[in-house]
């Protein structure tokens, strides 16, 4: 299915049923008085977060969504039916805007959820509602009241608790494959990832968190460059951010430094927020460096960084050090959903077990 993050829909709750102005008419009841009955209710316009959706690719094409009319009111004390609603079907994740506004009416995060976006139109009294005392024979009625109109702008933020961010061809979706249940492209050319890839990990039979793959960054991302842009957003939900670096370039005048920098000043051109967010560098494919150069390889990508921060060292490919990197990551997005305080970096082990990959380990 196609990936769509983004749309513009236009919704009109149903107009409310007129009331109706009616008198008994029984032989030999001569006043037999009003009994004229209520418009019905127009259909109202809902959004029920559907837990099975993950993308808007249903309201690219299809736009338009309207609440049928409430009934208009009739004789004999009978009231209108009201209107059917109309429900919109939303993925978790899913921000509904005003279009015309750019305000952000509703957010949708829990699963099961039904969020009332367009009022049906109220009916309107027939004269059954004016008899009285004094007003024995009303002649008065009034007419349906209209239903909400609004055009409205979709955006979809995938819940994620982990975000992969990169260079195209960094392996991401090496990793998040070999971490995962996910099953992305996998190529040797860049941008392989069209749109964003979300995986569950499991670190144990009730220990689990979900991860995001997004196309990869170039240098002006956040003035449209690429791919990547139109995706960050993806990001701003996540927790914790993994940069993950090719530390072993296939071509050599590639400086893996260069493009982690650019990578980090492109997030903070698009969102500060975002450029703040905890984020922990992973040097991935050095199973491309000698054994003997490893050591010296991350030491000086870590020093011209200047990074302060956690460090793993892994190959996505091999799945060498991918199960301490994914254990460290479990143990900071649990502490954070615990407490919604910052990750205590003195809890990280970037170190991994030699037993998990013996082809890697020190002779």
């Amino acid at each position: 299915m196609k990936f769509v993050d983004e749309a513009t829909i236009e919704i009109a709750a149903g107009d409310g049923g007129n009331g109706c102005a009616s008198f008994r008419h029984e032989k030999y009841k001569e006043f037999g008085g009003p009994d004229g009955g209520d418009g019905g209710r127009g259909g109202h316009v809902w959004a029920f977060v559907d837990p099975n959706m993950n993308t808007l690719i249903d309201y690219r094409y299809t736009r338009h969504f309207e609440g049928k009319r409430g009934q208009h009111g009739m004789g004999s004390d009978m009231y209108g039916a009201k209107g059917e609603d109309v429900e919109l079907r939303l993925p978790v994740g899913t921000e509904i805007y005003d279009a015309e506004t750019d305000e952000l009416l509703f957010e949708l995060l829990v699963p099961g959820e039904k969020v009332l976006i367009a009022k049906g139109g109220d009916g309107g009294f027939g004269n059954l509602h004016y008899k009285s005392s004094t007003n024995r024979s009303p002649r008065q009625k009034t007419m349906g009241h209209p239903g909400e109109k609004k055009s409205l702008r979709l955006e979809l933020k995938v819940l994620a608790d982990v975000g992969l961010l990169g260079m195209p061809n960094a392996g991401k979706s090496t990793l998040i494959a070999a971490a995962s249940n996910a099953r992305p492209k996998i190529a040797d050319y860049p941008f392989t990832t069209l749109y964003p890839n979300l995986g569950v990990v499991r670190v144990a039979p009730e220990k689990s968190f979900v991860i995001a793959d997004v196309p990869g960054l170039i240098e002006g991302a956040s003035e449209g460059a690429g791919l990547g842009h139109q995706f960050l957003r993806h990001l701003q939900r996540t927790r914790l951010l993994l940069h993950v670096v090719d530390a072993a370039p296939f071509d050599e005048s590639v400086d893996p430094v260069a493009q982690a920098k650019a990578i980090v000043n492109e997030l903070k051109k698009y969102d500060q927020t975002l450029y703040e967010k905890t984020r922990w560098l992973v040097l991935n494919k050095l199973d491309m460096v000698p054994e003997d150069e490893r050591a010296a390889r991350v030491k000086d990508i870590v020093k011209r960084l200047k990074y302060k921060g956690p460090v793993f060292e892994i190959s996505a490919l091999t799945r060498w050090g991918v199960e301490t990197l994914m254990l460290n990551v479990y143990e900071a997005v649990a502490k954070v959903q615990r407490s919604e305080q910052p990750v205590d970096e003195a809890d990280i082990d970037p170190r991994f077990d030699e037993r998990e990959d013996p082809r890697f380990a020190p002779k």
